[in-house]
């Protein structure tokens, strides 16, 4: 066995050491450790390893509170001290806007973070029926592997959903096809906890009935998917409200449905949100444009601080959703949306907005490079014509962040006035972060 000593973490949560020129990757391994590793993949310039000795533990090390971690796929960071995960994260946002765009904010916010457990509102898990014990697994994914993790609970979703999963495995094994069930989907609302059953074969009287019977027992709602997306539905109580969430800082309620694009973390959604309206500062009077805006998240509160505002969205579905949640909160009168592929954008799409006094972008991990693009850019004189005066990014992936900041003060005249990171997934490799930028 090599021992190396390890010098970071990568954004996926792994160890990095060199030996011999070669880059190490080592899951389990924290920075400042000396570790024995057993590698499972090699390639020329770099290894892929996990750490099968600590000789010398990090003082960030802790036990991990879940009994699965390490060969359940969902969590990479339990293992270090949850205030070092987020100073990780702030490090990882640092480097890549200085490796890949060589900026400096003028200044790094003070990371947002709210509870390390029992906050995941949002998951998928793998159902699979093990035929040899006659018996369900429920889970998420092991690492590196189809297989699906033995176990009884989770600590980062709600203890009355984690408390779930052996049900469920009751639930699923008693049903007529338990081969045919190969996932459940969970959304919890401010209000409800919606399961999504994925089912291949039709379900017969008997399984519905047991499916009622669990929603009754255990507070539950079920929709059912026998095919694609479009064939999602509402199962059990027929009567139940949509889910909901509340940004009670705006005043403001969203309804969504179980399949449409909300944030996992509730709370730091929330605090994330408060940070984004601070520092786009709206004001009556201003002309705002949030691009990505999904089912309003960050329009609406621009909206209710007095700003017009242009939601844009490549889902019509979630152009409805918005334009619902507006008319919801009783802001149809500041808000408009439309349906639009903001990955095909250019400067004769975006000239078409008009007069945009501000910009809020809030892309998928690909990020948003047709739409920088298509910004004007300020010359060195001044001259030109302006863009947005201001722009609130929000991202959840550091490198195609700093692509974008690189162009956004290289080729079109803004300065990266601050950036910060919000622990959106403890103890994962995750990275949400929101950057500012000025002209």
């Amino acid at each position: 066995m090599t021992l190396v000593t390890i010098e970071s973490l990568d954004n996926e949560g792994r160890g990095i050491a060199h030996v011999e020129g070669k880059v190490i990757f080592i899951e389990g391994a924290l920075p400042g450790e000396q570790v024995e590793f057993s590698s499972y993949r090699r390639k020329p310039s770099y290894e892929q390893a996990v750490a099968s000795r600590i000789v010398r533990a990090s003082s960030q090390r802790v036990t991990p509170a879940c009994p699965y971690f390490g060969v359940c796929g969902g969590c990479a960071l339990q293992h270090l001290h949850v205030g070092s995960q987020t100073a990780a994260k702030q490090r990882v946002l640092e480097d890549a806007l200085w490796h890949i765009a060589r900026l400096k904010p003028e200044q790094m916010y003070p990371p947002i973070a709210g509870s390390a457990w029992g906050y995941r509102y949002r998951a998928r898990f793998s159902a699979r029926w093990v035929a040899k014990k006659e018996g369900m697994l429920i889970g998420f994914r092991e690492k590196r592997s189809s297989f699906v993790t033995v176990m009884d609970s989770c600590a980062v979703l709600p203890p009355a959903v984690a408390a779930l999963i052996p049900e469920l495995k009751s639930l699923l094994g008693k049903m007529s096809a338990p081969d045919q069930l190969p996932q459940i989907e969970v959304a919890v609302g401010d209000n409800q906890t919606v399961l999504l059953l994925r089912h291949m074969a039709p379900l017969r009287v008997a399984d519905e009935t047991l499916l009622r019977q669990f929603a009754d027992a255990h507070q539950v709602v079920w929709f059912l998917q026998s095919k694609g997306p479009d064939t999602v539905a509402l199962f059990y109580p027929e009567d139940a409200p949509s889910l909901m969430y509340a940004l009670p800082d705006f005043d403001l309620t969203f309804l969504f449905s179980p399949t449409e694009f909300t944030q996992v973390n509730p709370g730091v959604n929330r605090m994330l949100v408060r940070r984004a309206m601070a520092l786009l500062n709206p004001q009556p009077g201003e002309r705002i444009v949030d691009l990505f805006c999904g089912l309003g998240n960050f329009t609406l509160p621009i909206a209710r601080l007095g700003a017009t505002v242009v939601g844009i969205e490549g889902s019509a579905a979630l152009v409805r959703r918005a334009e619902e949640n507006a008319a919801r909160n009783g802001l149809s009168g500041q808000c408009s949306f439309a349906e639009a592929n903001l990955f095909e954008a250019t400067e004769a799409s975006f000239a078409a907005l008009g007069k945009v006094d501000k910009l809020l972008i809030d892309p998928p991990r690909e990020g948003a490079l047709a739409l920088v693009n298509a910004l004007p850019a300020v010359c060195a004189d001044g001259q030109g014509k302006l863009g947005p005066r201001r722009i609130v990014y929000v991202s959840c992936n550091p490198a195609t962040l700093a692509r974008d900041a690189g162009i956004l003060v290289n080729d079109k005249g803004y300065t990266l006035k601050g950036a910060g990171i919000a622990s959106m997934f403890p103890h994962t490799a995750h990275v949400e972060s929101i950057a500012v930028f000025e002209r």
